[in-house]
C-alpha cells in the first residue's frame, strides 16, 4: 500500500486535479474532505471525455465534484490480497483507495499486487 499520495477535493479544478494525478504516476486519485474522508474516486478515464469537450471548446470550467464517481470502490487494511488479485483480474478498477472507516489512509495498485504475488511463487517454489 502506497500511504503517502495526494488527494483531490470535490471544489478542484480539473487542471489541477489532473496535475496532482500526473505528478503522483497514478491513474486515479481519491475525492476527500478536509478530514480524508472518501467521498469519491477521480480516474483518468473519467477525465478523457471532458478534456476532449474541454479543448475543443477552450473551456477548462469543471471541476472534479463534475466528473467523479461518487460512489467509490475501496478496500480496508484487512481486505485479503488474494481476493483483491481476483476482483483486479476482472473489470474492476486497477487501484483502490485504502479506508479505515471513511478516513483515506493509502491506496494499492495492481501493480503493488502483483509484486506481492510474484514474491509469494518464488517463496513458493523455495520451499520445494
Amino acid at each position: 500500500m502506497r500511504h503517502s499520495l495526494p488527494m483531490l477535493t470535490a471544489d478542484m479544478s480539473i487542471s489541477e486535479a489532473l496535475d496532482r494525478m500526473l505528478e503522483s504516476g497514478l491513474s486515479g486519485l481519491p475525492v476527500v474532505t478536509p478530514q480524508r474522508h472518501i467521498i469519491g474516486f477521480l480516474s483518468e478515464q473519467d477525465c478523457i471525455p471532458a478534456l476532449i469537450n474541454a479543448n475543443y471548446h477552450c473551456d477548462s470550467r469543471s471541476k472534479v465534484s463534475d466528473l467523479m464517481r461518487t460512489e467509490p470502490l475501496t478496500v480496508t487494511p484487512d481486505t485479503d490480497v488474494f481476493e483483491l488479485a481476483r476482483i483486479m483480474g476482472g473489470a474492476k478498477p486497477k487501484l483502490y483507495p485504502v479506508v479505515e472507516g471513511k478516513k483515506v489512509i493509502g491506496i494499492v495498485t495492481r501493480h503493488q499486487v502483483m509484486s506481492f504475488l510474484n514474491n509469494q511463487l518464488k517463496t513458493c517454489q523455495a520451499t520445494y
